[in-house]
């Protein structure tokens, strides 16, 4: 599809406001969305209840990496609805085997267990450091700790929010999970000074996105991975959101030539298809496990494995990887180009992935993502003032210059 520049509409029509009353009257209010209410999508547009198509920029936190409804994985989950779809880890399936295959050759490792969401492998990543370091580093029991970047955002599970620095996220959830260090993200110094004999692990995002996409300094990741290897000390990448192929490369650790330990893979490796992640590793860590110790029902089952596959081999020709890396070029001239007009304070990013700070006066990021649905486009905001801009990695460059243009106008006119 195309880009079809439309009037500014009313977000909120009776069919819609209908549709909202409904959703909000029995489920729980956790999430804030916006007033829209999707019933199809296709590539990087989606339609509402009212026939209205929207350009959607934040491809579910890069969940939609390949856009929605790709014709490769949505064949591949029919094909695999008519023969199986779970089993259950009590027994072996025909899936399995070449996906925990497929998916270590992509990520140079020899190990995988799956699991379904990304704090799931959050988890799992948490519960092997510490008996990786019990078993295998020799660190006392109970002692282990696990350092981690202030304005992180690695789920939202009891252990997750422990070591987060948001209030939002952890206000009224205590009593919580002992056993972590925070250090500013990208201070390779301050890192440094808070390993100790009983670090187990550092736990990092490559990229922070729920903070605005944070990139880190030239070097920091390297020095970080300098640092853990000295230390004898796991460096967990959590590439949840970062990972296949939003950065340009197939892992954003990869823009410093740094392997970590362990990669935390989710997100778009269900190809917006199903949930699925991974813990990627070596036998040595992930083979501290032993059977009845971590698993999960639906973790590794055969709908899963048969569209994690495709979305292997669709990462394994490099095309989505260049796409991001070159629209994402554009992305961002763009953008500077706003800042340097003054529409924008700030952006920053990486690939076709980026934070856009927007002046106090049009009222925060939230108020900026309302308007742009007025003009049929699609983002959310994060702390305050900051928009995420995050497309799949589908979108046509005419698309992407469309749904930018209406940033720019939204901008350019007071709130």
């Amino acid at each position: 599809m195309t880009a079809t520049p439309t009037a500014a509409v009313t977000p909120v029509t009776s069919v819609t406001g209908e549709a909202v009353r409904a959703a909000e009257a029995h489920s729980a209010r956790n999430y804030h969305p916006l007033p829209v209410v999707i019933s199809s999508a296709e590539g990087a547009w989606t339609t509402d209840v009212e026939g209205r198509r929207h350009l959607d920029l934040l491809a579910g936190y890069s969940a939609l990496n390949f856009g929605h409804g790709h014709p490769r994985l949505i064949a591949a989950a029919k094909a695999q609805l008519d023969r199986l779809t779970l089993t259950s880890r009590a027994f072996h399936h025909d899936r399995f085997a070449d996906f925990c295959t497929q998916l270590a050759d992509l990520c140079g490792m020899e190990t995988v267990l799956p699991m379904n969401t990304g704090a799931e492998a959050v988890e799992t990543a948490v519960k092997v450091a510490r008996k990786w370091g019990y078993e295998v580093k020799g660190v006392a029991p109970g002692a282990a700790r696990i350092v981690v970047a202030a304005g992180n955002f690695h789920g939202r599970t009891t252990t997750v929010v422990s070591f987060s620095s948001d209030p939002g996220a952890r206000d009224g959830f205590g009593p919580f999970t002992p056993g972590f260090d925070t250090v500013p993200f990208g201070d390779a110094a301050a890192l440094e000074t808070a390993l100790t004999d009983d670090t187990v692990a550092v736990l990092i995002e490559p990229v922070q996105g729920e903070a605005g996409v944070l990139v880190p300094p030239p070097g920091y990741l390297a020095r970080v991975r300098e640092l853990t290897a000295r230390r004898n000390v796991l460096l967990i990448a959590d590439e949840i959101q970062s990972g296949l192929g939003r950065t340009g490369r197939t892992f954003a650790c990869e823009h410093e030539g740094v392997t970590p330990d362990v990669y935390l893979l989710g997100k778009a490796l269900g190809g917006g298809v199903v949930p699925v992640s991974a813990v990627v590793s070596s036998r040595e860590v992930l083979g501290v496990l032993r059977p009845g110790q971590h698993g999960s029902t639906f973790g590794g089952n055969p709908l899963a494995c048969a569209v994690a596959l495709e979305v292997i081999a669709m990462l394994r020709t490099g095309e989505f990887q260049q796409r991001a890396a070159d629209l994402g070029a554009r992305l961002h001239a763009r953008l500077h180009e706003m800042t340097t007009a003054g529409l924008v304070e700030a952006s920053r990013g990486r690939g076709l992935w980026a934070g856009v700070d927007v002046p106090a006066h049009h009222g925060g990021g939230g108020a900026v993502a309302r308007r742009l649905l007025e003009h049929g486009v699609l983002v959310k905001d994060t702390h305050g003032s900051t928009i995420r801009l995050a497309p799949p990695l589908v979108i046509t460059e005419d698309d992407l210059e469309w749904g930018l243009d209406r940033l720019a106008e939204v901008l350019a006119r007071p709130a």
